[in-house]
């Protein structure tokens, strides 16, 4: 399918885009400052949900290209994510607060979107639907997609909403807190109207999470792009990926993380969200995790960290082992691991029925997430397949 290179922004996308005087970051000395912004994103916190922020003109797409800026050719991508995109600012040291924290690494991230990326450095083929802002951080991140080989075509700009920012905060051991900047962000805006369905129905694999299930619009265009994947044949792929604190609480993250478990092929999930969905059972307990099987669930996978995951199926269970490394920052560590997964099962089905495949294919994903947090932020650290593929040889040597 050939792909054009996109015009330039027309005039309401410019207008929505910070002034020049307004793009240097804000931070200084290591210190967080509060910005002044355009009134656009200065105006009521609920006025995205009481008038429609803007019209078709208002979005620009920013279509592939190469990298000599002429017009790119992509077949349809064997992966689809859907969801958020955005940038992490991870501390530059860990065991620190937010408030204690001199200074931040400004990292691109976002669950779907890492998963995307993760394909690609791994030689796989897939495409990012999802929003971003029309801003400097938006026109980056569309950058960096473009730059890892990801299809971009479903990727929009607001003009009326910044891209979302997440701070994170590290412990010692790598694991990490968040604090989110969305109120509302650009991600949470994407419309129905606006999806890319031909893109979605041509994948061999769709993959979403529930972030963006979380309120309208984007939680209507989540369900309806989904249906078009599921109707279309296409496999569906789910990482619940929990954020407690975007919810309006434990209940409602709970509900929707659910309603949509059903319509999924493929579940990946950590076992803190086992506990979570089930109210406190023990993670550790197959007859637990049976629970959360469903009819059509042809594999459910638990991720345990550096202890490496489980997996279930109707025909087989088990576990594969992990590859123990020094944690920096844990981030994106789940996201690889599925990267890592999806990447082989995208071009190769049978391994759902193959269990020795499969395993072999597991330790593969969990070497994928291992690498990821032996380094800061998420898409940054995502590994190449010849990384993965040295790591594995020096583990059997």
């Amino acid at each position: 399918m050939a792909l054009h290179a996109a015009p330039p922004p027309p005039p309401p996308c410019t207008a929505g885009r910070l002034p020049t005087t307004s793009r240097r970051p804000c931070f200084s000395a290591g210190r967080i400052f509060r910005c002044s912004l355009p009134a656009a994103a200065a105006r009521p916190r609920n006025a995205a949900f009481l008038a429609p922020l803007r019209t078709s003109s208002a979005v620009c797409t920013k279509a592939v290209s190469n990298s000599d800026g002429t017009p790119g050719t992509s077949s349809s991508p064997h992966v689809v994510c859907f969801g958020e995109l955005l940038i992490d600012f991870v501390p530059t040291v860990n065991g620190v607060s937010l408030a204690e924290a001199s200074a931040f690494k400004k990292a691109p991230g976002g669950a779907p979107a890492n998963v995307a990326v993760g394909i690609a450095r791994l030689g796989g083929s897939s495409a990012f639907i999802g929003k971003v802002g029309d801003d400097e951080f938006g026109y980056m991140l569309a950058d960096i997609l473009k730059e890892n080989n990801v299809n971009n075509q479903g990727l929009l700009f607001d003009a009326h909403a910044r891209t979302a920012l997440a701070f994170v905060t590290l412990r010692n051991d790598g694991e990490r807190e968040f604090m989110f900047y969305r109120n509302p962000s650009a991600d949470m805006l994407l419309e129905e109207t606006e999806l890319d369905l031909d893109l979605i129905r041509k994948a061999k694999i769709f993959h979403h999470g529930s972030i963006s299930l979380i309120t309208e619009p984007c939680k209507t265009a989540h369900i309806a792009a989904a249906k078009a994947a599921k109707d279309a044949g296409v496999l569906i792929s789910y990482d619940p990926n929990l954020r407690l604190p975007l919810w309006s609480s434990a209940d409602d993250a709970r509900d929707g993380i659910l309603s949509i478990w059903e319509t999924a092929d493929v579940i990946k999930i950590s076992e803190e969200e086992v506990s979570f969905l089930t109210k406190g059972e023990d993670p550790y307990d197959d007859s637990v995790i049976k629970k959360l099987m469903h009819p059509n669930l042809k594999l459910l996978l638990v991720t345990e960290g550096p202890e490496g995951c489980r997996y279930y199926s109707k025909e087989f269970n088990g576990r594969v082992g992990g590859l123990k490394v020094n944690a920096v920052d844990t981030t994106g560590a789940g996201d690889a691991f599925v990267a890592g997964i999806l990447s082989q099962l995208s071009v190769d089905f049978s391994l759902l029925q193959d269990e020795g495949r499969l395993r072999e294919a597991l330790k593969f994903a969990n070497v994928c997430g291992a690498l990821t947090v032996t380094e800061r932020g998420a898409i940054p650290a995502l590994p190449t397949r010849q990384q993965v593929v040295d790591a594995l040889t020096k583990v059997v040597a």
